[in-house]
């Protein structure tokens, strides 16, 4: 008898082994309150996923190398899979602690390899966290300066460093601006103008320097980290302003209720956000790490609509 029961022990053993491999091997994964997490986590597409449009990802503050970080990176693998954007904005705080070249494969190259071997390019901004000799890392694309311009389609990128906004960033700012007809202006960095965040809140010497730029020369889009979740903000001085600083981190419950600033705030678990932009639109998506879809939406182009109502 003693025999017989230590036989069925061992085969339930071996039973619930096998189950626990093949729910791994179809990319399930499962957190310790049964969440499904990461790979396993449902895609639910709403962007309109057009061929002619810009797509991009966008993330910050997620240098850990923890396995909540992975955990998102393989939900952002699946997402590619439905949604192929071409490149991804990090709003700094890409690194954090050391940063030798141990922790940059661990606490990047190892997390987004997947998407990396699919030819999506990081384009990496600095943050307070972040050491200046980032802008010499390949895979940041940042060709060895700390604030610059990409263009992509009908949409101008402006990565900064709003660390140190100096006169001469400024007037770099200011020159790019004046010349640039694109459809969409975009600028992306760490610190954020407006937050609604408990810890941190808006950054107001930055703003008081930067918006009157954005505002002279018709800067559409601001995108920003710091904060350890994600925030629309509701439209400022024709702007919209964007938080999304849980790709790595999360301050939980950091966001004030009830506050002025915001339109759609999400501080539960961490998360990323989707975007697609046409000449006229602009779609956005943000999903967290449970593949839950936490807010999206279309804004229209405001810059085209005032110049064709004037």
């Amino acid at each position: 008898m003693r025999r017989s029961f230590a036989t069925l022990l061992v085969a339930a053993a071996l039973l619930a082994a096998s189950a626990s491999l093949a729910a791994r091997a179809q990319g399930g994964r499962q957190s310790a309150s049964g969440t499904r997490v990461g790979a396993g986590a449902p895609v639910t597409l709403t962007l309109p996923n057009k061929d002619d449009s810009v797509r991009f990802l966008l993330v910050g503050d997620t240098g850990t190398g923890t396995r909540q970080q992975n955990e998102l990176a393989q939900l952002m693998l699946r997402y590619h899979q439905a949604f192929p954007f071409e490149f991804a904005l990090l709003v700094g705080d890409n690194m954090y602690g050391s940063e030798k070249a141990a922790d940059y494969k661990k606490k990047f190259e190892d997390v987004y390899r997947p998407l990396l071997d699919r030819k999506v390019k990081f384009y990496a901004s600095l943050g307070n966290h972040d050491e200046s000799n980032q802008r010499f890392y390949e895979h940041f694309n940042m060709n060895g300066e700390e604030y610059y311009r990409i263009k992509k389609g009908d949409v101008a990128f402006y990565a900064l460093n709003s660390n140190y906004m100096d006169k001469k960033q400024l007037q770099w700012l200011e020159e790019q601006l004046a010349k640039d007809t694109s459809a969409w202006k975009v600028a992306f960095f760490h610190h954020p103008p407006y937050s609604s965040g408990g810890k941190h809140g808006s950054e107001t010497s930055l703003r008081e320097v930067i918006e009157p730029l954005f505002i002279k020369y018709g800067v559409n889009v601001v995108l920003a980290g710091h904060e350890h979740f994600y925030e629309r903000i509701k439209p400022q001085k024709g702007i919209y302003y964007f938080i999304s600083g849980a790709g790595g981190k999360l301050r939980k419950g950091d966001v004030k209720k009830g506050s002025p600033l915001t339109a759609k705030a999400y501080d539960a678990d961490m998360s990323f956000m989707l975007v697609e932009m046409t000449k006229e639109e602009m779609h956005f998506q943000v999903i967290s790490r449970t593949g839950e879809t936490v807010d999206s939406g279309v804004l229209p182009n405001q810059r085209r609509r005032s110049s064709a109502s004037n």
